[in-house]
């Protein structure tokens, strides 16, 4: 849609002289680094621009790495049409029309309205160039940034700038284009700590920055008063979101209301219960993208017909946090009751369809704060067998499984998400390990994709919600997967899923294929070995994907696994894990209508004889909780019915699933 960052090279006798010392300077008059010494450009861009502007160069790092760590994303856009390492942003038209909002959808007219989301042409006029070159040039991109905050701070300081770097608190919170002062407060504060721990690191595209720590910093926080948002204190007797302090949250109810009054079972949009209590533990947190608005999202879990929800919606822009239903309570928000009714769901603003856009890091940390606190809350292990994405979760029915959501897609970056966590995907074991945890580096890992934008549900709830565009090649973007082949070589064709692909046709590389896609941090057993190559054990058959020493795809690590039963020759998998039928009451059972929610075994899985798989904790009871009238009063209404078989979940193939207990050995690390 846009054209790359390039640098300018335009020669004149300045840039000549400059060359001398080692750098040239842009026809802008940004500096950049010698040709010769790529490495450093992007660290002189940053220099200059400072000096330029008078903005002390580790505010303007700092700033840069809260926004985007400093990457220039190859001139592509985020969920908020946020370009180049400084964020800015210009949303058009084009882009609500390629995110599915019609010109009849409430908010179509007050986002392209919307100063937040159009930065970057202000930031253009004040460095002295055009909006063209501040989404496409870096170095224009990084001058305009610089020109903007120093705006700011004049702004704030009677047209003069701060003499100390404390005093540039408050233009850096008003760059975060806040709406709320809790949310510009909390901005502020993650830049100032970026400050005093200082930062280093190697972007996407090879360039090393690296930012000292400044000690000594004591900011007025105070200072957002001069900013003039509104005060988001709850009102007195409100709900209290359940969030970390660091956050910025509110509660808005999502929508829990009776559709029709003749029928107390059709309600909408989650089940009232009291997690963790009654043995219905919360044992995942599920990562979704809402392929919305914010506010779009807001309106679609407070309209009850939409019956679904999330606990938490995160904002884009600026990573405040939304809780909509209380985490005691189940949201429908995964398909698979197996899964939600033991799971907290988070909405993240952004676009799983859209592979070239990229997640804001305001998103990654506000959702990484809040997982954090989730975890420590209610004892959720920091892996990828319980921090799921909704493309973890299976489907569970036999038309389910090729049906269910893939969000949040190859564009969310597992790798560096879990480093915010404090929880790495690491090497815990030697080098030919028999267990490899999928970490492909996602910077250096470019994987091309197709996708359709309205594979994501939203068919039944046409204009004003969503209109679709379909399908679209996404030009070879950082993704958090890697390809697997049915033969060590790239011209083997790529395995497939059985209900992907019901007519045996090999996997492709749309984004929703699933069925060849081997997700970061996701842990299986080795199956064969060769130069350049692993083989694994991937939804009942053997997968290959590219894994050498100059360039790894997976390390090692320990991890209990299953195997079936000695003399068993396939052992079924199941992609739930409903109690058995005895476990029903007969009462139960006359007033449902029969044995409700049956266990049953997928038909075109299995895992044969010799094939091993990852074990992600001890075995488990299976359970079923039943909300059945929106007031509680049906028999054994608001009740989990605990069985006495228990099974083992398993990561099957991009999926999980479960096994039976009695079906398995279990063979330890």
């Amino acid at each position: 849609m846009h054209r790359p960052f390039r640098h300018r090279r335009t020669m004149t006798l300045a840039a000549a002289l400059s060359l001398l010392a080692g750098l040239s300077l842009t026809a802008a008059g940004a500096v950049t680094a010698h040709a010769d010494d790529p490495q450093s450009t992007r660290q002189a861009e940053f220099t200059a621009a400072a000096k330029e502007f008078g903005v002390p160069l580790p505010v303007l790092q700092a700033l840069s790495y809260n926004e985007t760590r400093w990457e220039a994303h190859a001139g592509q856009e985020n969920a908020e049409a946020g370009y180049g390492p400084m964020n800015l942003t210009d949303l058009t038209a084009k882009e609500l029309d390629a995110d599915g909002l019609t010109t009849q959808s409430p908010r179509y007219a007050d986002l392209l309205k919307a100063p937040a989301e159009h930065t970057a042409a202000a930031a253009a006029a004040l460095a002295g160039t055009d909006l063209t070159a501040v989404t496409t040039d870096e170095a224009q991109n990084i001058r305009a940034g610089a020109a903007l905050l120093a705006s700011y701070a004049r702004g704030y300081g009677h047209g003069k700038l701060p003499k100390d770097t404390d005093g540039w608190y408050a233009a850096v919170a008003r760059y975060g284009q806040p709406t709320e002062d809790k949310v510009a407060q909390a901005f502020a504060d993650v830049v100032w700590d970026t400050l005093r721990t200082g930062a280093s690191r190697t972007t996407q595209d090879g360039q090393q920055l690296t930012l000292a720590p400044t000690p000594g910093l004591h900011p007025n926080r105070n200072d957002v008063g001069k900013l003039g948002l509104k005060d988001v204190t709850p009102p007195k007797g409100s709900t209290k979101p359940e969030c970390p302090k660091s956050l910025d949250c509110d509660f808005i109810p999502g929508a829990y209301t009776l559709l029709d009054p003749s029928d107390l079972g059709d309600y909408g949009s989650h089940d009232l219960a009291d997690r963790p209590n009654g043995g219905l533990d919360i044992r995942y947190i599920t990562l979704h993208t809402t392929d919305e608005t914010y506010d779009g999202t807001l309106d679609l879990f407070r309209d009850p017909t939409y019956a679904a929800g999330a606990h938490y919606v995160v904002r884009s822009q600026d990573g405040h946090v939304t809780q909509m239903i209380p985490t005691k309570d189940i949201a429908w928000d995964s398909g698979n009751r197996s899964f939600y009714q033991h799971s907290i769901g988070i909405e993240q603003e952004a676009w799983a369809t859209h592979g070239a856009s990229w997640f804001s890091e305001n998103l990654y940390r506000s959702t990484a704060a809040l997982v954090k606190y989730l975890s420590a809350k209610y004892d959720i292990p920091l892996d990828r067998a319980h921090i799921l994405g909704h493309d973890n979760v299976p489907g569970t029915t036999e038309s389910g499984v090729a049906t269910q959501h893939w969000d949040p897609g190859p564009g969310w970056d597992w790798e560096h998400f879990f480093d915010l966590l404090g929880a790495p995907i690491q090497a815990s074991a030697p080098q030919g390990s028999d267990v490899v945890a999928i970490k492909p580096g996602y910077r250096n890992n470019l994987q091309t994709t197709t996708y359709c934008d309205d594979v994501q549900g939203y068919k039944q709830f046409p204009g004003p919600y969503r209109s679709f565009d379909c399908p679209v090649t996404a030009p070879a973007s950082p993704a958090s997967f890697v390809p697997l082949y049915t033969a060590p070589s790239t011209s083997a064709p790529l395995v497939s899923d059985p209900y992907l692909h019901k007519d045996g046709s090999a996997g492709t590389n749309a984004m929703n294929d699933w069925g060849d896609k081997a997700p970061a941090g996701e842990q299986y057993v080795v199956a064969e070995r060769k130069p350049g190559w692993t083989a694994i054990w991937w939804g009942g058959q053997e997968a290959w994907l590219q894994d050498s020493a100059q360039h790894p795809a997976t390390v090692p690590v320990k991890a209990e696994r299953i195997v079936p039963k000695a003399g068993r020759s396939s052992i079924p998998v199941y992609t739930t894990a409903y109690p058995e039928a005895s476990v029903y009451p007969p009462d139960f059972v006359a007033f449902e209508g029969g044995a409700p929610r049956a266990q049953v075994a997928r038909t075109l899985y299995s895992i044969p004889a010799g094939q091993s798989y990852v074990a992600s904790g001890p075995a488990v009871h299976t359970d079923s909780y039943f909300a059945i009238y929106y007031d509680g009063s049906a028999p054994y209404d608001q009740h989990d019915f605990i069985g006495t078989t228990k099974v083992y979940e398993i990561v099957y193939n991009h999926r999980i699933a479960f096994v039976n207990a009695d079906d398995v050995d279990v063979v330890q690390p």
